[in-house]
């Protein structure tokens, strides 16, 4: 008789799992407590896969020789707290997944709060440049479990949050990327940074020395739990200021790498001129993909090739537009003041910043100097901009507000002189005028289209 695993949650991580599981001969059912959607049913059906939705059979669901649940479901709702006091395994889709990984294949993971996307994209255009056979996956596009499902990949790069790390067990990636941790989803670690952070360092856990750990040097809470854990991996430290201890680090508009590999002791320099991205943030996105695809013996020169032909993910830095010389930069994507800062820093011209929406509690003390010494002029998109015009009415000349996206452009352009940048940078949730962090970057660069083409008929 084949062993029945029940998959909560229909999401793409649940249905990679299905997927998996019943070509591996389980005995598969999902149940979701909301409703699935049609195309989502019809491939559960075109693979004869039982399900449910609206409600959990609890019953049966307690039958079951494993459960799989999808990251977005908390651990302590009953049904899980259920099925653990009957010694029932339950797991994340990512430790399914990786049972079944091919012999010989190889897996990056990346994780960390913030940058986790950039890095796992051009990870995996750094490996797909050199000619490998990589996969694209996890919280990022298709699940890891479909991936596996479907074959025919020689290396998984996959990016994972902490909610997928807090269901392994024998997860054990080739290289494991942590980048950062900042305060995030800390109503699901019960308000405890510390459990937080627990939940990250997971993707350790079952490092050896064969493996490699790519850490960021400066992000202060991963440092710290470094120095108390014994990580058995490789070390491979990151950092934006030049240090002996790093293994790769910023110095002089380079990227340096200096560090031992399989018993040899290897020296890169690139230019950061070469790199498609910018900002200091993106550097150490870059010098953990580089170390991430040298490990995995891609060459310096694919590499290089890689770098320069990466495009981001959309609302990340994205260049947009320009009109009469100034240049637009659609970063709808931050939504906190840690993320406005990098893109403040990392934009070398005099700043028009379009900004707001729900404010998360900002403190905006960590950019005060970087606004005085860049931003000439703030546009207020929102709803409720009291906040921000108290905070930088004082160092801040020409501040104007709008609820229409098409209006903060058209404003912020008239502000901006040849050279400039307008940067759509938030700072805040988007939910007051649109539906999300998409939808306002979608609207910026619709609005600077158009507004390209208004100036072209005109001429």
């Amino acid at each position: 008789m084949s062993k029945t695993i029940t998959i909560l949650g229909a999401g793409e991580s649940g249905i990679g799992a299905a997927i998996l599981g019943m070509k591996q001969g389980y005995t598969v059912f999902l149940s979701d407590a909301g409703g699935i959607s049609a195309d989502r049913k019809a491939v559960l059906d075109s693979y004869g896969v039982e399900f449910e939705e609206g409600g959990h059979s609890v019953d049966r669901i307690l039958l079951s020789d494993e459960i799989i649940k999808s990251p977005g479901i908390p651990d302590k709702i009953s049904l899980i707290q259920n099925a653990l006091a009957k010694d029932i395994p339950v797991i994340s889709e990512i430790e399914f997944a990786y049972r079944y990984i091919p012999e010989g294949a190889k897996v990056i993971a990346i994780t960390g709060t913030n940058g986790k996307t950039t890095t796992t994209l051009l990870t995996h255009h750094l490996l797909k440049t050199a000619g490998l056979k990589v996969a694209l996956g996890g919280n990022v596009g298709v699940s890891l479990a479909r991936l596996v499902a479907e074959g025919g990949y020689d290396y998984y790069v996959v990016e994972v949050s902490s909610f997928q790390l807090d269901g392994v067990v024998k997860f054990k990636p080739d290289v494991a990327v942590l980048l950062n941790i900042t305060p995030d989803h800390l109503d699901r670690y019960d308000y405890d940074f510390q459990k937080y952070v627990a939940s990250k360092f997971r993707i350790t856990e079952n490092l050896t020395h064969e493996e490699a750990f790519v850490y960021c040097a400066d992000s202060e809470p991963v440092t710290e739990e470094v120095t108390k854990r014994k990580i058995d991996a490789c070390l491979f430290a990151v950092s934006t200021t030049k240090d002996p201890r790093w293994q790769a680090y910023m110095e002089d508009d380079h990227l340096i790498f200096n560090y031992r590999f399989k018993a040899k002791s290897k020296k890169h320099t690139i230019p950061v001129s070469e790199i498609a991205l910018i900002g200091k943030h993106n550097m150490i996105n870059s010098m953990s993909a580089v170390l991430s695809a040298l490990n995995m013996d891609v060459s310096i020169q694919d590499i290089m090739r890689g770098l320069k032909t990466f495009a981001n993910a959309p609302h990340r830095l994205e260049p947009c537009g320009e009109v009469d010389g100034v240049r637009f930069v659609n970063d709808s994507k931050a939504t906190n003041v840690d993320a406005v800062y990098y893109a403040l820093d990392g934009v070398k011209a005099n700043i028009i910043w379009v900004a707001g929406g729900i404010d998360k509690g900002n403190e905006y003390e960590q950019i005060d100097e970087l606004v005085k010494e860049k931003v000439k002029g703030i546009v207020c998109l929102g709803v409720d901009n009291t906040k921000l015009k108290a905070h930088f009415g004082g160092s801040v000349n020409q501040i104007k507000e709008t609820k229409s996206t098409i209006e903060a452009v058209q404003l912020a352009s008239r502000m901006a002189e040849k050279g400039d940048v307008v940067l759509l940078s938030p700072a805040c949730a988007s939910f007051d005028l649109f539906k999300n962090y998409e939808d306002r970057g979608d609207q910026f660069r619709r609005a600077v289209q158009e507004l390209m083409a208004t100036k072209k008929e005109s001429v």
